[in-house]
């Protein structure tokens, strides 16, 4: 009866523990990386008087395959590897070294922001209407993780409906990758008191203790975006201290917090904090986004002038250009 519920590797296993091993009652074995398979082992009634088996099993099979994780996984994986060889193709083509050229058809230049909402599209629907095994969520994974970091490597060009992939306005697809990196392994990594497989009681209370601290900082980090700290927001929660230190600190003045909180005195001692902290960061900042994304090569867009005021500066209203009406109501007759 339960021989037939195990697969052929399980009769394996059950073979070289108590056939052949010769386990007697009394004697203990430990397995360590087991899969998931040995567990069936371990709790099958069959077991009531036979030896002790300790099942440990393995980091993959624990956290990433019985926590339904290996989608993430592969989707992180892809979207780090995309965006990767993706700034290393643009500068390659900037530089007019390699094989690698601009795609164009009909002489409009295609984005890769293009193929990537294609592939965002074949991996929602895929994921939504698909059958739904382990091997088509992982092709899902798969294009999600390219397309979105093909799209976001164009976020700026997205955002200002401009090519400015390569000047200073475009280093802001840069920041928007690294913040979904940053989440996508937070998620990755993170700590689950529930959908984990095999957890004794001390590392079951263990991940409830951590998912209450992942709470606290997660209030800290929505304080610091409040702050318009969302640097501070995004790697408190990574490092408790950092979220802390950003939640107690000064708002800056343009955040919602200094809008709704802070008058006078606090207001100026805000803005000149800001200003001396950005004095000292922006730099390093710059320095990082032009090492991930490369140094911009083209001068940022200028900015669309604003329309002809309709009224004067003292107030009045503008001098229309039209020729005054005449006696009849017409315009330019006498």
């Amino acid at each position: 009866m339960h021989a037939a519920a195990v697969p052929r590797a399980g009769l394996t296993a059950w073979q070289a523990l108590f056939d052949h091993g010769k386990l007697a009652k009394e004697q203990t074995v430990v397995i360590h990386g087991a899969s998931t398979l040995y567990r069936r082992i371990r709790w099958s009634p069959a077991l009531a008087e036979a030896p002790r088996v300790v099942v440990m099993l393995s980091w993959w099979h624990r956290d990433v395959i019985a926590a339904d994780k290996l989608p993430l996984m592969l989707s992180f994986v892809s979207f780090v590897v995309t965006f990767v060889s993706t700034r290393a193709i643009t500068r390659l083509i900037r530089d007019g070294r390699g094989p690698f050229r601009n795609v164009t058809a009909g002489g409009t230049h295609i984005h890769h922001s293009v193929p990537g909402i294609i592939l965002l599209i074949i991996g929602a629907f895929t994921a939504v209407g698909g059958p739904g095994t382990m091997a088509w969520l992982s092709f899902s994974a798969i294009a999600v993780g390219i397309g979105t970091s093909l799209v976001l490597d164009e976020f700026a060009l997205i955002l200002h409906l401009q090519d400015v992939y390569w000047s200073g306005e475009g280093q802001l697809s840069v920041e928007a990758v690294s913040l979904v990196a940053a989440c996508l392994g937070l998620a990755l990594v993170g700590f689950s008191p529930v959908r984990v497989a095999n957890l004794d009681s001390a590392e079951f209370s263990l991940r409830i203790s951590a998912t209450g601290v992942l709470v606290i900082d997660g209030c800290l980090a929505l304080a610091c975006v409040l702050k318009g700290k969302y640097r501070s927001g995004l790697f408190g929660l990574f490092l408790p201290p950092v979220g802390f230190i950003g939640a107690v600190r000064l708002a800056r003045p343009n955040s919602i917090w200094a809008r709704r909180l802070y008058r006078g005195k606090k207001l100026e001692h805000a803005t000149r904090r800001a200003a001396a902290f950005d004095r000292r960061w922006k730099p390093v900042q710059a320095d990082w986004e032009d090492f991930i994304g490369g140094r911009p090569s083209q001068p940022d867009t200028p900015p669309v002038p604003a329309p002809e005021a309709s009224r004067t500066a003292g107030g009045g209203a503008a001098e229309d250009p039209r020729p005054p009406r005449g006696a009849d109501g017409r315009r330019g007759s006498v």
